[in-house]
């Protein structure tokens, strides 16, 4: 994805955390956090939120905080959100989208780009963060309906690429679900060949109607989950560095392409995330807060029952070696586990930063789990967005 909050495989655990903080919930720093970032929901729709590094230091029972540079670069303080406007952002109807054209793919971007986290495998290679900025610049040019810029592809980028591909390719066969082995056959990816994101989007507007649109980084959940509501799905175009191929902090275009691409390729998962987007339209921030979660644990770890076998279909398990393993095998004796889908529930905190996911959650089938999704979605889709009309298409849920 591009999407924002999510995305993501890991093979590696990093040294510091990152929890993620509800918008219009206030920041808080909870005892017993070690190494910790706390990363509150960036938007214009909010006064200011920050990122803050807090490193908890224990010395007779008390705790303190150390901000990181980075950090105070970015943000000057912290501001708590009141309970009022807490309560505001629940109700208040926040500005809807009619088309994609919308839709900013540059304004809303949370972080990354060229500008590195210090933990990033790149954040010490000027060449590699002056690469990703050239690329970045591209996407933010692109208007939606016109080709999407091809990038061109270096040696060191197609070698990075041609090892992920190669070293997931053997796993498809038997943790992948069939959606996904069908729709793959669709693209004859190639590893000297990174494929362009316009000859990717041509092939989804002929199957499902879908298309895929540039973005500079990692998007806004609001922006993202909207941009679905018009079947459009957001990726980034930069290569991960070569120092890790088998890990990315962020989406790449290996996460893209091959977590995500083939699986829009079916229609009745393209519908599932589709059903996702229509409800993020007009959505209060505690109400995008949960379709982020459940967009995370579908669309990016979701898995599906086939037969006696759970197979993969979440983008941050395809796009993974070690995730996809583990979500088979577990880790050190340890199994993760395995909860029925149910959009109603509270979902747990997303997680990416500390090792593998511990919980994915289970569909019986794509149109059992876009059924459920419906249903909540119907739930709590406001009355002025039913009634309004999207590019000639009216709210289907």
């Amino acid at each position: 994805m591009a999407m924002e909050l999510s995305c993501l495989s890991h093979t590696t655990t990093s040294a510091n955390g990152y929890r993620i903080v509800p918008p219009g919930v206030p920041l808080r720093v909870h005892n017993r956090l070690s190494n910790t970032v706390c990363l509150a929901e960036v938007s214009k729709r909010h006064t200011k939120s920050e990122i803050f590094h807090a490193k908890e230091i224990c010395s007779s029972g008390r705790t303190k905080l150390k901000h990181s540079s980075q950090s105070r670069k970015r943000f000057n303080k912290i501001h708590a959100i009141s309970a009022e406007k807490e309560k505001q952002a629940d109700t208040s109807v926040p500005p809807i989208p009619k088309s994609i054209h919308d839709i900013s793919n540059g304004d809303h971007i949370l972080g990354f780009g060229a500008d590195l986290s210090e933990d990033h495998p790149g954040y010490y290679d000027n060449e590699y963060k002056k690469r990703r900025s050239y690329i970045a610049d591209l996407a933010k040019i692109h208007k939606p309906g016109e080709p999407i810029p091809c990038v061109d592809y270096s040696a060191e980028e197609i070698r990075v690429w041609g090892l992920v591909l190669d070293t997931l390719v053997d796993l498809y066969p038997t943790h992948a679900c069939k959606e996904y082995i069908d729709s793959y056959k669709l693209f004859n990816f190639k590893p000297n060949h990174i494929p362009q994101l316009q000859e990717l989007s041509e092939v989804l507007e002929q199957t499902t109607g879908w298309h895929i649109r540039p973005v500079a980084g990692l998007l806004h959940p609001r922006d993202f989950l909207n941009g679905l509501a018009f079947r459009t799905f957001h990726s980034t175009q930069y290569v991960r560095h070569g120092s890790n191929p088998m890990y990315t902090p962020e989406p790449d275009i290996c996460h893209e392409v091959l977590g995500h691409v083939p699986m829009l390729a079916d229609p009745e998962f393209a519908d599932l995330a589709w059903v996702i987007g229509q409800a993020s339209l007009g959505a209060s921030e505690k109400d995008i807060w949960h379709l982020t979660k459940l967009y995370w644990y579908t669309v990016e770890f979701g898995t599906v029952k086939e037969g006696s076998e759970i197979r993969a279909f979440g983008a941050g398990l395809l796009s993974s070696i070690g995730e996809l393993k583990h979500m088979r095998e577990g880790t050190d004796g340890v199994m993760p586990e395995f909860v029925e889908l149910d959009p109603f529930k509270k979902m747990p905190k997303m997680s990416y930063k500390d090792g593998y996911q511990k919980k994915y959650f289970l569909c019986e089938s794509f149109a059992d789990a876009a059924a459920k999704l419906r249903s909540y979605s119907r739930s709590i889709l406001k009355p002025e967005v039913m009634s309004m009309n999207f590019g000639g298409t009216p709210i289907q849920l």
